[in-house]
């Protein structure tokens, strides 16, 4: 039994080792590169995927900046108009006051007193006029004091001048207040 040599059958083992850890490395790194490549395109998928949302919420983001414009330039537009529409219902109910005040100053001025100028400005209000005597001009003082809508009048300039009907006294008034009525008892009972 001496003839028996195991070197060759050992040499063989060997060699068939060295093969299969060869395989078995060069297979781990098959292996390991087919993860890495299937990382990194699920990842660049990943990556494609909120690429995509990001794109879609900044096409939203920049309809609803458009949508905010456009809500803003109505909210201006909206606000003009209800400035419009406040200056007309101002104008409304001032319409009826203006006439009610000119036809007021018609009832109590006194005869002999002639009205050449009236400017009003917010709640004043300057009367310019020529009256037969002084006499006069305090009557319609007077006058302007019991009217509804003409409260504390104040005698501003007053010169006798003559004029082509003779001598007139020319007078500027400024009425203090002008407004609504006061109430008067007669009417509330």
């Amino acid at each position: 039994m001496t003839d028996i040599n195991l070197l060759p059958w050992r040499d063989e083992m060997r060699d068939r080792r060295s093969k299969q850890m060869v395989a078995a490395s060069v297979g781990v790194w098959v292996l390991a590169a087919v993860i890495v490549l299937g990382a990194y395109q699920y990842m660049e998928m990943r990556k494609d995927r909120q690429n995509a949302r990001n794109a879609f919420l900044r096409a939203e983001i920049a309809a609803l900046e458009d949508e905010i414009k456009e809500i803003d330039a109505l909210r201006e537009r909206r606000d003009r108009l209800i400035a419009r529409m406040d200056v007309i219902q101002g104008l409304q109910q001032n319409r009826t006051e203006l006439v009610r005040i000119v036809d007021d100053l018609v009832r109590i001025l006194p005869e002999g007193v002639f009205l050449t100028a009236l400017s009003r400005r917010d709640a004043a209000m300057t009367l310019q006029g020529r009256a037969q005597s002084n006499a006069r001009v305090s009557a319609f003082m007077t006058n302007l004091e019991t009217s509804g809508w003409f409260h504390n009048p104040s005698l501003e300039v007053i010169n006798v001048v003559n004029d082509d009907s003779g001598r007139v006294s020319a007078f500027t008034l400024q009425i203090k207040r002008a407004g609504r009525p006061k109430v008067d008892e007669r009417q509330s009972g």
